[in-house]
Formats: structure tokens, C-alpha cells, sequence
């Protein structure tokens, strides 16, 4: 979320880019950035911020995925040594082809 307060340890204020992430199993994390404020309205300002707007939403989101992948793992750890088995072993998962897969729709064939 972007928040427009200004930074009230500056001189120059600051637009807060946040997000944070909650889970019931997993501890929170938040990633905050925070992006200079435009010097002016001029349209050269205003796309030097979006511009960098952009970018910092990008490194968020890599930052994010890279939390949540671990998360993942970690999970996957968890039920594994809970049931005494891999995942993969125990559902019968053939991880590589669900890895190459991931985020698509797979249609098996008879």
C-alpha cells in the first residue's frame, strides 16, 4: 500500500511503499520502501516516480515470492517429517513436471 504521509525524520517527504504478509502457520513479515516525493507536479517529476514506483513494486514482489517460496519449503519440511514421508512419495507427485508446470493448467491425458 502506498501511504503519502510525509517522513517526519526529513526534510523531504517520502511515499511508503508496504506490504505485509500474515499466516496462520508462518510468522508476519512486511517490506517497506520508501520513494522520494515528487519535487514538483512537472510531468518530468511525476514519471522519474512512477518510474521508480515501478521498480520498487517489482523488487517487492521479488522480495515477496523469494519469503513465500521459503515459506513454502518449509512447510512442505513440516508435513513431510509430521507424516513420516516426502510429499512427493506420499501423493504420488512427480515434483519435476509439477515444478515445470507450476502456474499453468494441465490437462492429463487418458
Amino acid at each position: 500500500m502506498a501511504d503519502s504521509k510525509p517522513s517526519s525524520n526529513s526534510s523531504r517527504t517520502h511515499q511508503i511503499l508496504s506490504a505485509t504478509y500474515n499466516s496462520p502457520t508462518n510468522a508476519p513479515f512486511t517490506h517497506t520502501t520508501k520513494l522520494p516525493t515528487p519535487a514538483t507536479t512537472a510531468p518530468k517529476d511525476r514519471t522519474a516516480y512512477l518510474s521508480s514506483l515501478k521498480a520498487a513494486v517489482a523488487d517487492l514482489q521479488d522480495d515477496i515470492n523469494t519469503d513465500l517460496t521459503s515459506r513454502m519449503e518449509e512447510d512442505k519440511a513440516r508435513e513431510a517429517s509430521a507424516n513420516g514421508t516426502s510429499r512427493s512419495k506420499a501423493k504420488g507427485v512427480d515434483e519435476s513436471k509439477e515444478e515445470d508446470n507450476y502456474g499453468e493448467e494441465v490437462v492429463e491425458e487418458d
